[in-house]
């Protein structure tokens, strides 16, 4: 493979390197910007929200693209012809992106979520904590885990509910529960 006068493997294999390793710290400094393009991610949640890393991530790939540089740059100057020097920075990027990616999946996975879904509150009991007028809106108070959730609520049948009434949570209109009393 014959390059341009004045340009030498070497030269290009830390050029591809220090481009991913320019990206990998814009990525870490605007990561919520980049981040949106995650390819791959799994999951997702009625936002679009993904629930994941992609192995295209942004940060994956701008580790790759840095080993690879790198890694190509070591075979040049070990004596390596450029097409070896290029398989030894795909295997180098492709160790060092496959360990990126299993560190970011592990630590993706130890995050935790306080957020609830308005789905889990049906078949709940709760206590009415603003009175429900008839045909009209009211707030109902319940506990789901350690967390204590507030929503308006409506009645399921239309009647009116004083404060401090237990009821039950039938169903979900929007983001209004419905609910009917207990007893």
């Amino acid at each position: 493979m014959s390059l341009p006068d004045g340009i030498s493997a070497f030269s290009i294999f830390l050029a591809i390197a220090a481009v991913g390793f320019l990206f990998l710290i814009l990525s870490f400094m605007f990561g919520e910007i980049f981040g949106h393009g995650d390819v791959g991610a799994h999951g997702g949640d009625v936002h679009g929200d993904t629930h994941g890393i992609g192995f295209f991530n942004t940060r994956v790939v701008s580790v790759f693209i840095t080993a690879f540089g790198g890694f190509g740059a070591i075979g040049v100057h070990l004596g390596y012809s450029t097409e070896i020097a290029t398989l030894i920075g795909l295997v180098g990027g492709a160790v060092f992106g496959a360990i990126i990616y299993l560190f970011a999946s592990f630590l993706f996975s130890q995050q935790a979520s306080s957020g609830t879904l308005v789905g889990d509150l049906v078949g709940l009991t709760a206590e009415v904590s603003v009175a429900i007028p008839k045909g009209g809106l009211g707030q109902v108070r319940c506990s789901l885990g350690e967390n204590v959730i507030e929503k308006l609520a409506r009645t399921a049948d239309g009647e009116g509910i004083p404060a401090n009434t237990t009821v039950k949570i039938e169903s979900i209109a929007g983001e209004t529960l419905l609910v009917r009393r207990i007893g």
